[in-house]
């Protein structure tokens, strides 16, 4: 493509600032889950825009905090490998806090690596104006950003500002993948990503963080439809109860809402079948990782 220019973007923060968000609002599809659960992102999640010439490609990644666990671990260095990969990182903020203990240290790491950054106070639908350019202030005295920028990523606000300035800065470069795609997730994934999604919406609180699913088997059928089926892995007995719910009735509220959704976004019926087993070691396991996409070892 004559004259093309590509760049790749890493969205990075703190857990629940709304990276998730933003990239489904660039991209314009759900690619990426969407949960008040913190740490809902486990892994890099690319979404794919094209403006004229430039292709984008933006990188979600896990909220980066002091990790505690093995899956924390890998999750954080998935963040920090994503943004060492990048050509330009985004710090997302959150606008209804003040700079803080986790923010700094987190400035600190992107200015010894010294990565291109842009800031982005997100959630400025829910802050009054004279926080947001007293917030302003403090980032531009740290003399990091190139930009900062002022967006909501719920509503669309500011977000136009942030892809354009992008787009100037992209270097020239082939684009790396077709005109019309959208995200590189692999469709086993998403599926696992969205029934994820639905099980942290309906059970909240009473499903720890730790739990995870799998799609086991995806199976096309004659008559255009898709049959998938899906193990929910949790880490004790108590847990599979709360899953399945009393007669059954939670693990049919849970199909229903991500089957429901697997169909808008798949174009096409969908068959979702549900398993729910306890797996004490899941979190210790290999093969889980490798799933997902982290590295077991980091």
């Amino acid at each position: 493509m004559t004259d093309s220019r590509c760049m790749f973007v890493a969205l990075v923060g703190q857990p629940n600032v709304g990276k998730s968000t933003l990239l489904n609002r660039v991209v314009g599809s759900k690619i990426s889950i969407v949960t008040p659960k913190v740490q809902t992102t486990r892994t890099r999640v690319v979404g794919i825009l094209v403006r004229n010439e430039v292709q984008i490609i933006f990188v979600d990644t896990p909220g980066i905090f002091e990790p505690k666990q093995r899956l924390q671990r890998a999750m954080v260095d998935a963040a920090w490998s994503s943004a060492r990969d990048a050509d330009c990182v985004v710090l997302l903020i959150d606008a209804n806090t003040a700079l803080n203990d986790h923010t700094y240290p987190l400035i600190a790491t992107l200015r010894k690596r010294k990565f291109s950054v842009i800031a982005a106070l997100n959630k400025i639908d829910l802050t009054k104006p004279s926080h947001l350019l007293r917030l302003t202030a403090d980032l531009d005295k740290e003399s990091l950003f190139t930009d900062i920028f002022m967006i909501s990523a719920l509503t669309g606000d500011g977000v136009e500002d942030l892809v354009t300035k992008l787009a100037e800065i992209a270097p020239v470069g082939p684009w790396l993948y077709p005109k019309d795609q959208v995200s590189d997730i692999p469709l086993r994934l998403l599926a696992a990503e969205i029934t994820r999604e639905k099980c942290f919406l309906q059970l909240q609180n009473e499903l720890p963080y730790s739990a995870a699913i799998e799609t086991e088997q995806w199976t096309e059928r004659k008559d255009g439809a898709v049959r998938i089926d899906q193990t929910i892995y949790v880490q004790r007995k108590s847990q599979k109860m709360i899953v399945v719910g009393k007669n059954g009735t939670r693990i049919k509220s849970i199909g229903s809402a991500a089957r429901s959704e697997l169909e808008t976004v798949l174009e096409r019926r969908v068959h979702l079948f549900l398993h729910v087993k306890v797996r004490h070691d899941w979190s210790e396991r290999p093969e889980h990782y490798r799933t997902i996409g982290l590295d077991f070892l980091a």
